[in-house]
């Protein structure tokens, strides 16, 4: 019998989440029949989304999020021993999954692309989920044209650093916001053309400065009053790729659904300038998955993108690193090594 070790979610965080928001257990596993898959975690995700998840899924069960994870027993013959796998399973260090799971249309179980000589982690990062929502956000909802001028905030975090460099290679000036100088220095690393400290700086007037001709995209990752501020610089029939919300997510009463009284989204704004503005998941483009994980790999080999992870190493390390993100700890992609 293989025992699991499991961070729960048993209180429901208010306002940024605390270590005392999760528990971690062990649980013992099924044990491996015909058609099933047990896995080791090897790297675990911790992602922005998982704070508005964490409103969601009922207490004393599993916190959400992905991991790439190593095959340690099988009865399947399309998953052998040693082979290595993403899936989206949570906070857990080893995970029973059943034939009747991997059979399941939409399962999120994936083989883990070959990396090569990249480091595997990478798969729960910019050749993963983070990466192709960064490639199909920009290319499909803002689809940006050579001498545009794209806008993204949140640009030292997984997605956020991913967009700045796409944007460079389809021909684009960009400009990008982050949270701290350290941050700031590493975007201008990647090559965007301004960067500024969102917390030391006046958008607006900074928009005004270096973009006197008009913003034609803008990737989102923020929300609220950097939203509020950067709209009025787009130009007219502008493209808003809206990905994430951060600013907001520890708010309990931004939920979908819910009414509030004052929105990012000037409704004169939209109107006049006829602004496109698009939410997203990534799952959207789902049949695509390859596409965008083999253009991206293909980018890093060449040279023309460059990643960077924050990772912090155990298993127990798990909730700090996610509270983490709502302190502005990590520069690219934070990953937790099980």
């Amino acid at each position: 019998m293989t025992t699991a070790k499991v961070w729960q979610l048993v209180r429901r965080p208010v306002g940024k989440p605390t270590p005392e928001d999760f528990a971690c257990v062990e649980e013992q596993l099924p044990p491996c029949s015909d058609g099933d898959v047990i896995t080791e975690a090897e790297y675990l995700s911790v992602d922005p989304y998982m704070r508005y998840r964490a409103r969601q899924i009922p207490l004393n069960t599993t916190m959400v999020g992905s991991q790439v994870a190593r095959v340690i027993e099988s009865n399947n013959p399309q998953w052998s021993v040693g082979s290595f796998m993403v899936h989206y399973q949570g906070w857990r260090t080893h995970t029973h999954l059943s034939r009747e799971f991997l059979q399941t249309k939409g399962n999120n179980v994936l083989p883990l692309p070959d990396m090569g000589e990249l480091p595997r982690s990478l798969g729960i990062g910019i050749l993963g989920m983070p990466g192709n929502t960064a490639y199909f956000g920009l290319l499909e909802i803002c689809e940006p044209k050579a001498d545009d001028t794209v806008l993204v905030n949140g640009a030292a975090g997984a997605v956020g650093s991913a967009v700045v460099q796409i944007a460079k290679i389809k021909g684009c000036k960009v400009i990008a916001f982050a949270g701290s100088d350290e941050k700031v220095a590493y975007v201008k690393e990647l090559g965007a053309d301004h960067v500024f400290n969102y917390k030391t700086t006046n958008v607006g007037e900074a928009l005004k400065r270096v973009a006197p001709e008009k913003i034609n995209c803008f990737f989102d990752n923020v929300g609220g009053q950097f939203t509020a501020e950067a709209l009025p610089h787009l130009a007219d029939f502008g493209r808003v790729a809206v990905c994430g919300a951060i600013s907001s997510y520890n708010d309990d009463s931004k939920d979908i659904g819910a009414v509030t009284l004052t929105s990012p989204f000037s409704e004169a704004t939209l109107i006049w300038k006829q602004l496109r503005v698009e939410g997203f998941l990534v799952y959207r483009w789902s049949d695509r998955i390859m596409e965008g994980l083999e253009k991206l790999k293909l980018w890093i080999l060449e040279g023309k993108i460059k990643y960077r992870e924050t990772l912090y190493d155990g298993f127990d390390k798990m909730p700090g690193a996610f509270i983490g993100l709502f302190d502005g700890e990590n520069i690219g992609k934070a990953v937790v090594k099980a």
